[in-house]
């Protein structure tokens, strides 16, 4: 299975993906990381795997469009799923057509609960803890044109403890949406796997 991943930050759950191809754990390679920030931690974890990087940002790609550049990019790698990984920036309509049902997100809620417009990262946690939640988590799903609604492909739950602060639950959900998306992208693969014998 091949994957592209698009990133805008430190690139941790990134790191968990890389450290998962590299064990055999995940059955997959990431052909090429794309971020519209160049020096992102997400970039230079991939150049350390010696992954293949692309900075693609309104500034770099004035005439062509983000979209269509992006659209290139991950159609010369020739990859089979598309993953957002902390990307904070809306996918063009040509991407989004091109890879309908093979574009996966990570989100740090029981989506529907606290997602859309807004709600990424500590913001998440904040409002998790605000509400009085007693049970938060992570949520695996496709992207759609619209934030964190796609169809749900996987969730895990944890708990929420009494004295937890948003850093303390930010390191609990973040561990386990890692697991969450290393197993469901596992799940995938196997079709891949069984097509190509």
């Amino acid at each position: 299975m091949r994957l592209a991943v698009l990133a805008s930050h430190e690139g941790t759950t990134l790191q968990a993906v890389i450290d998962a191809c590299s064990s055999g754990a995940l059955p997959a390679e990431i052909a090429v990381v794309i971020s519209n920030n160049s020096s992102s931690g997400a970039v230079q974890r991939a150049v350390t795997a010696n992954i293949p990087t692309v900075h693609i940002s309104g500034k770099t790609h004035l005439e062509q469009g983000e979209d269509g550049a992006i659209l290139n990019t991950l159609t010369d790698a020739h990859v089979d799923y598309v993953l957002l990984l902390g990307y904070m920036k809306k996918l063009g309509p040509q991407t989004l057509k091109h890879f309908q049902g093979r574009i996966i997100n990570t989100h740090p809620s029981l989506l529907p609960k606290f997602g859309g417009h807004g709600f990424f990262g500590r913001k998440v946690h904040e409002a998790v803890l605000a509400a009085e939640e007693e049970v938060t988590g992570a949520t695996i799903h496709l992207v759609d044109t619209e934030y964190d609604q796609g169809p749900p492909l996987s969730q895990i739950t944890v708990p929420v403890d009494s004295n937890d602060s948003v850093e303390t639950l930010e390191v609990r959900v973040k561990a386990a949406e890692q697991k969450l998306l290393i197993n469901t992208l596992a799940e995938l693969a196997e079709p891949l796997e069984v097509s190509n014998y």
